[in-house]
């Protein structure tokens, strides 16, 4: 791997970093499988590209790519808590019915935006920029959770049925995590159009499994209890995951090429979930000699 192949994958864990801190809201805070994920993500782009082209601002369209993300999931949170709608299943409705909305606000398959401008000029100021938002980010969700409406929001994951007693709506903090979530997906997705300079109907095909693959890989190799700790882990596991991948399929191992790029995602996934259990194995093995 060489150094332009690891400044990609550098690039691409920071920008996916989002993604994973995302991810984590729905899966840990509020234990939520939120399916929307792979159409908010083109949405961001969608909306962002759109408007760019039409002349708009680069920071108003990636607001509005923001706001389209918040509206996706509440959505998702509402089928969910106002019908009663299975939360997989609203996810999956809401993700399905974006495909056609991001073709609408598009009006074709893709977008270029290679002669427009962007929140990103010139190639040299991406990763600063990149890291700068990812800091960001981590200082203010570490500061909202910390909060008192934070800690409310990560109690309707950690005992739902004792929150009504504390005066919390769970269907309301799950709506707002939701709302959340898909924002910074959407986010995240507006990134990515104006870093590479294109929008496209299908990028958002496989967005869960590498925000939950960095997830795990992070809380796997980095596990704390405390917030900041895990958001940065977040991050980090998101730059792991796409150094490991991208070290994998251009060391010509085992002969893996492009094309086998879902195959190491999968068992790079099934390594991460497994390792915390042989390590378990390995210490009370160890403790047992002692």
């Amino acid at each position: 791997m060489n150094m332009i192949q690891f400044l990609g994958a550098l690039e691409l864990g920071l920008l996916y970093g989002v993604i994973t801190i995302a991810v984590y809201l729905t899966f840990r805070v509020i234990n939520f499988p939120d399916l929307t994920v792979d159409g908010s993500f083109p949405l961001g782009a969608a909306v962002a590209s759109a408007l760019i082209v039409k002349g708009v601002d680069p920071v108003f369209a990636t607001l509005a790519a923001i706001l389209a993300g918040c509206i996706a999931g509440f959505v998702t949170g509402y089928l969910h808590v106002r019908w009663k709608i299975l939360g997989l299943l609203a996810g999956i409705l809401t993700m399905t019915a974006l495909y056609s909305i991001n073709l609408r606000i598009m009006g074709k398959p893709n977008i270029a935006l290679l002669m427009e401008p962007t929140l990103f000029q010139g190639s040299n100021t991406v990763l600063p920029a990149l890291a700068t938002i990812a800091i960001v980010l981590i200082v203010l969700l570490t500061i909202f959770l910390g909060s008192q409406f934070g800690l409310a929001l990560r109690s309707t994951g950690i005992n739902p049925r004792v929150c009504p007693a504390y005066g919390i709506n769970v269907g309301v903090m799950t709506i707002i995590g939701l709302c959340l979530s898909n924002g910074l997906v959407a986010f995240a997705g507006a990134l990515f159009a104006q870093v590479h300079g294109f929008a496209d109907i299908s990028m958002g095909t496989g967005t869960l499994i590498v925000g939950l693959a960095a997830v795990i890989v992070g809380e796997t190799l980095f596990h704390s209890y405390r917030i900041w700790l895990i958001l940065i882990s977040c991050v980090l596991g998101s730059i792991l995951y796409y150094l490991v991948i991208a070290l994998a399929l251009n060391t010509n191992f085992a002969g893996l090429q492009s094309s086998d790029l879902k195959l190491v995602t999968s068992v790079l996934v099934v390594v991460a979930l497994l390792f915390p259990q042989f390590r378990q194995k390995i210490l009370s093995k160890y403790r047992g000699i002692s």
